[in-house]
């Protein structure tokens, strides 16, 4: 095969040329990477990379194809992927169909054929920023930077009522004994499933819905979602959150949700270096003095002064790599979050206990 040249440009003017893969054209976002090395599928469709470019710092990607049940929303979401070596071709005999015709069905451009180590080392040591990729501005940077200035400063975008449902929705066994409402700011599927094989009957709202028509539903518990974007720019959840919590009903946050229960108690967040993107981050449960192997993808947190300065707010669970606070729980109402993601698809399933939590609580309530 003969193939076509492509280039990433960072928005502090490092350049690297490639080739192309997926879609020929033009596409960006803020750049990060995931140390994960497998899950390409789940990852690209995760709302919450939306408006990002994926570095995958695994060598070889596309090896084993798509999969229709790999997925957690109903298409990818992300701004573009770099890789090193990708694979046309795949070795699996459920797949249904290789990586390449699912980008270009998706209409996501890519680059393939950089040293992708050499661009992870620049992130860790510059920072998460925005990036390009194309097929079409060959010899011309400064065209290509006129197209990468145009991109949006993840830092103070809202982005979860764009990637949310725009009609509520059920999801699990009418019949079930718990009825819980989701706020989907971004929602993967398998926290859905998850929440479903375990007697929970989900209907998942818009991200602007109002805690009265969520009321009007007589649910047991709330659920906060994951998703997209800076959760200071998410007033109107965070008032939602405010709301929820004076219903004294169980609620659990995941990721943004994390933040937003954060946000919604007076603690503040702020946009990290480069985030924290992969399948195997060391976590410590201050409860239970345990750690636990987690999937990750946030490039936002909340402060730690601000949680262990408030009465109401315990720190439950810290990440081991930079003793960033990874879970909360409010001490006057039934109410905790984690700052990863205990659904994770593939894996690992060391946090899957966080969903027993839940319903142990909504038990108890």
């Amino acid at each position: 095969m003969i193939k076509k040249k492509a280039t990433l440009l960072l928005a502090d003017g490092t350049v690297f040329h490639g080739s192309l893969i997926g879609n020929p054209g033009t596409n960006g976002g803020e750049i990060c990477f995931n140390t994960g090395m497998t899950g390409y599928q789940e990852i690209y469709t995760d709302p919450s990379y939306t408006g990002q470019v994926i570095v995958t710092t695994t060598s070889h990607i596309g090896n084993y194809g798509v999969h229709h049940e790999e997925v957690e929303s109903d298409h990818p979401t992300i701004g573009g992927i770099v890789v090193n070596s990708f694979s046309e071709t795949y070795s699996r005999l459920d797949g249904d169909g290789s990586l390449q015709d699912y980008l270009v069905k998706y209409k996501i451009t890519g680059i393939a054929d950089i040293d992708t180590r050499k661009l992870v080392r620049h992130i860790r040591s510059q920072g998460a920023m925005n990036a390009i990729i194309s097929s079409e501005y060959e010899g011309d940077l400064e065209g290509l930077k006129a197209e990468l200035d145009k991109l949006p400063d993840m830092n103070g975008l809202e982005l979860s009522s764009k990637v949310c449902t725009q009609e509520p929705y059920f999801f699990g066994d009418e019949n079930a004994p718990i009825r819980v409402a989701c706020l989907d700011f971004g929602i993967k599927k398998n926290i859905l499933r998850n929440l479903a094989s375990r007697g929970v009957y989900c209907k998942i709202y818009p991200a602007k819905t109002s805690l009265e028509e969520m009321e009007a539903w007589k649910p047991d518990a709330y659920f906060l979602s994951n998703g997209p974007g800076d959760p200071a720019a998410m007033d109107y959840a965070v008032d939602t959150v405010k709301d929820i919590l004076q219903t004294d009903k169980p609620v659990f946050g995941i990721c943004l949700g994390h933040q937003l229960l954060a946000e919604a108690v007076g603690i503040s967040t702020f946009k990290m270096h480069h985030g924290h993107r992969g399948i195997n981050h060391p976590i410590k449960n201050l409860m239970t003095g345990k750690s636990e192997i987690t999937s990750q993808n946030h490039g936002f947190n909340i402060v730690r002064e601000d949680t262990e300065k408030h009465p109401d707010v315990e720190i439950t669970h810290v990440h081991l790599n930079d003793n960033t606070v990874a879970g909360i729980k409010l001490t006057n109402k039934p109410a905790f979050s984690v700052q990863y993601h205990p659904e994770s698809s593939p894996g690992p399933h060391d946090s899957r206990y966080l969903f027993d939590d839940f319903i142990a609580l909504i038990n108890k309530n």
